[in-house]
């Protein structure tokens, strides 16, 4: 594990900015290209192959690199910086980094997307959905949706460039965009985003009503929570709220085998027969009992 470790952390590291501002095809490859470096990483140890011991915590490694780590002393050594909430203290946690490495596993804690857009977008989605479908408030009778955020989400979400996409990429990472298809049609799919929908008028009537709030309060919520406001003002002056903390999808709300069979079968029904539907599903399912190959066999179109 310390060499796959070494192998891919010396020369793999993902940035934010193919998901900030005008998106490109990179947003849908970074993460999997950083997945298949860890993999092909974790082959070449298997074989042998030595990686760097260090690095993390050694001279010029990540958390040297990164600041709030003295290398020479081997010790947490805090800096303050100023970041978009404002001036706080930077540092390491440790146990953060490693703490149950080799007994408890990330992947174990990993979100399933309800909805087809950014990750960030989802508390937002789900609150706003829940106050149109609950309320039946139709696009046209609204005035205002105030959403109030972390932040951090905030600048990546309501970008400029967010209020106005002209692709698909750009469209499913613009929370504005995503709340007015979601006030339009009262829900969200991969058909959201198809050209036709880019082009809807009632998009564009809807979408400018829609303002964002960062919050420091927000910040302080116990983490990983995602919290969301949602404020949605009628023309007549009535008001509808909203607060989530969890999207559908969480780890602390997951979806169930019936979500996920729904999700699967809209996304590949004017794809695939429902016999190959079910040869696919069942291998996914099944895929620890397999090997990659087997598996990989199993998914070839």
């Amino acid at each position: 594990m310390v060499n796959a470790i070494g192998i891919s952390g010396s020369h793999n590291h993902t940035i934010g900015c193919p998901t900030a501002g005008k998106l490109t095809m990179m947003k849908n490859t970074v993460d999997p290209m950083a997945t298949q470096a860890g993999v092909f990483a974790a082959l070449m140890a298997q074989r042998g192959y030595s990686g760097t011991e260090a690095v993390f915590e050694g001279k010029e490694g990540f958390m040297d690199t990164f600041l709030g780590w003295n290398a020479k002393e081997q010790k947490v050594d805090p800096v303050s910086m100023k970041g978009r909430d404002g001036v706080s203290e930077w540092k390491w946690n440790i146990d953060k980094l490693i703490g149950g490495l080799g007994n408890s596993y990330k992947i174990l804690e990993c979100s399933m997307k309800a909805f087809p857009t950014e990750a960030l977008t989802h508390t937002h989605l789900s609150a706003t959905l829940k106050v149109v479908t609950k309320n039946s408030i139709s696009y046209g009778e609204i005035e205002s949706v105030t959403l109030t955020t972390l932040a951090q989400a905030y600048d990546i979400l309501f970008d400029p460039h967010k209020y106005r996409p002209e692709s698909r990429e750009t469209a499913d990472h613009s929370l504005p965009y995503c709340i007015a298809a979601a006030l339009v049609d009262h829900k969200i799919t991969t058909q959201s985003f198809s050209d036709e929908k880019l082009k809807d008028p009632r998009i564009w009537q809807v979408i400018d009503r829609i303002k964002g709030e960062p919050s420091i309060e927000l910040k302080k919520c116990s983490l990983p929570k995602q919290p969301s406001k949602v404020v949605v003002r009628t023309k007549d002056g009535r008001e509808f709220s909203e607060y989530l903390e969890y999207p559908k999808g969480d780890p602390r709300e997951p979806m169930t085998m019936e979500d996920l069979d729904n999700k699967f079968e809209g996304l590949s029904s004017q794809l695939f027969v429902a016999g190959r539907r079910k040869e696919i599903k069942d291998a996914i399912f099944k895929a620890e009992l397999m090997t990659a190959r087997e598996f990989m066999k199993k998914m070839i179109i």
